[in-house]
Order: C-alpha cells, then structure tokens, then sequence
C-alpha cells in the first residue's frame, strides 16, 4: 500500500512539475512575443515589399536608378525586421525607432502607392509625376548643380535675415524704451510693415545695384519688421517691479536696458525671429525666381522652363530641409539661451 501510495503522489508531483514546466515555457514564450515590436515587424515587411514589386515587376519607362531604390528599400526592410527583433537591447536608438514606427510604415506605404500609380501601372501621367527613383536620379546626377544652388540660397539668406534681424532687434528696443525713437519709428513701421516685402521687387532692382543686393535688402526686411514689433512688445511688456528693484539698487540706464530689458524681452524676440524666418524664406524663393542667377528658386525655375518635374520636385524637398533645419538651429538656440522655458515649445 505504500509502494501504491509513493506511486500516486510522485506520479501527482511529476504531472504538476510538467505542468509547471509547460505554464513557464508559455510564459517565456508570451514574454517574447511581448518583447517584440510589431510595428518594426509591419513596416519591414512593407518595405521588403517595396523593394520586390519595384525590382519585380515591369515599368512604363526608363528609370536607371530603379535598382537602386529597389535595393535600398530592401536594406531599410532587413534593417527594420532586424531592429524588431533585437529593439529592448538598441537604447536610445530603439526609443526613437519605435516612437517613429507608425510614421515609418506610413512611408512604406506612400512610396508603394506612388511606385505604383507612376513607374509600374501609370496612374498618374509622365513627366509630371515622376516615380521616386526619377528624383532620386536628380540627387545622385544633378548633385553640383542642385547643392550650389543650396549654398548660394544658404548665403543671400543668412546675409539678409542677420542684417533685418539686427536692425529689427535694435530698432524694437529703442521704440519700446524711448519715447523719442517710439515717436518716429512707430508711423513708419505702421505704413511699411504691413505691406509685403515682395511687393518692393520692382523698386529694390531698380534702386539697388546687383540682383543680390537687392534680394538681400528683401529679405531683411521681410526679417526686420517681426522681430521689430515682437521685441518692441517685449520690452513694453517687461514688468515695472524689475526696474524698480534694479534702481533702487543704484542701476544705470544702460544696465537696465542690457541686464532688465533685453533679457525679459527675449521669449517675445524668439518669437520675432521665428516669424521672420518664415517670411524671409518666402521672400527669398521669390526673389531669386525673378533676379538671381542661382539659388533654389532659380533652380525651380530653371526646372520648371524644361519641364523637369523630378527636378522641381527635388528641389522641393530640399527647400523643405533646408528650412526645417535652420528652424531646427534656431529652437536649440532659444533653449539654450532660454533655457527655463526649454521644452515649453517643441518642434
């Protein structure tokens, strides 16, 4: 009876240690598949797909550079389907790649739509809607031509929204400090601000010497009048208990204007700038269509009067680039010299 007894028990544990094994393989299992990240998985695979359907299958026109797409879609997708795999171990990078995921599978099926409505089934007509490996030819062929006319854009900008920031900058601190300079400045600011710094084309050429001159002279005062208005409203804004405290402690007129002043006007100068880039990069696009000899808006021109659209549209993107990038420059700058309201806006 006891032989019977030692069976029945150590039968019962060997059932429950089995039973124990197979729930903590499951468990392992449903931790693994937790761990996984599927929207890494989704988007690899769609961009494997890409890369087969534009490798695969056949096109309504000459692309040379079609293999090339075809291959870097399928080295996104291998990298992706491997990130999926290995992301709790990648840190940093893996945060980004999964805060980023649903955008990335959104791409993937951007450039699988547009593949197919224009090289593989022609939904949309040629040449004004060219495949994505149609601009991608323009980057790896056209480069010289495309990347000056970004170096040049890059210096007539910087040239006139440092010179409309700096006058704008120092004509808004003395119109919101002086009652004098507010009496002369404000009317001219309240019949030359409001109009468009691009209706001034015909006479900045006529006035000035050279094309650039005269787009450098637009552009600044695209620049000028925001960040004119916004520093005003700055130090207008300023509150009157700073100055006080400071007088009372024996301030002169130029410390309150450096250290009161300007620095409690500066979240609405940041304001001014960011505008004025805005409105710069506009006027700047304009100018360069209509009088200077290179730039990205020549270059948009130029594209446009051969009617090479996979020009344009790369040209295009890389106005978009540029322009979120130096607004990209201009936020670290602001948090770095703003840095208790670091974070208060994001781009």
């Amino acid at each position: 009876m006891s032989s019977s007894l030692t069976g029945a028990f150590g039968g019962g544990f060997r059932r429950a240690a089995d039973a124990e094994d197979t729930s903590s393989n499951g468990s392992a299992w449903r931790i693994r598949l937790a761990a996984l990240w599927w929207v890494g998985l989704v988007a690899g695979s769609l961009w494997l797909a890409l890369a087969g359907l534009t490798l695969v299958l056949p096109e309504n026109g000459d692309f040379p550079y079609s293999a090339t797409f075809g291959h870097g879609a399928g080295l996104i997708g291998a990298v992706l389907l491997l990130a999926s795999l290995l992301l709790p171990v990648l840190g940093r990078v893996g945060a980004r790649l999964r805060h980023w995921g649903p955008w990335i599978v959104a791409l993937a099926f951007a450039f699988t739509v547009w593949e197919l409505a224009t090289a593989k089934l022609e939904w949309l007509p040629m040449p004004f809607f060219p495949p994505p490996q149609a601009i991608l030819e323009v980057f790896a062929e056209d480069w010289p031509k495309l990347g000056g006319s970004i170096v040049n854009s890059l210096i007539l900008l910087s040239g006139g929204y440092l010179i409309g920031a700096t006058v704008g900058f120092v004509l808004g601190v003395a119109v919101g400090w002086s009652r004098a300079a507010g009496y002369w400045v404000h009317p001219v600011l309240r019949f030359v601000g409001p109009l468009p710094a691009t209706a001034w084309l015909p006479l900045a050429f006529f006035v000035f010497p050279s094309s650039w001159s005269a787009s450098t002279f637009l552009v600044a005062l695209a620049t000028g009048f925001p960040v004119t208005v916004l520093t005003w409203s700055g130090i207008a804004a300023a509150n009157k208990s700073y100055y006080d405290v400071a007088r009372t402690l024996g301030a002169s007129r130029s410390f309150l204007i450096r250290k009161v002043a300007i620095p409690a006007a500066l979240p609405h100068v940041f304001v001014g700038l960011f505008m004025g880039l805005g409105a710069s990069f506009a006027v700047l696009v304009v100018a360069e269509m209509l009088g200077v000899k290179s730039g990205l808006g020549w270059y948009l021109q130029w594209a446009q009067g051969w009617a090479a659209y996979a020009n344009m549209y790369a040209a295009l993107i890389a106005m978009a680039l540029m322009c979120s990038t130096l607004i990209t420059l201009l936020f670290r700058l602001r948090d770095r010299v703003l840095s208790w309201q670091k974070g208060l806006v994001q781009w």
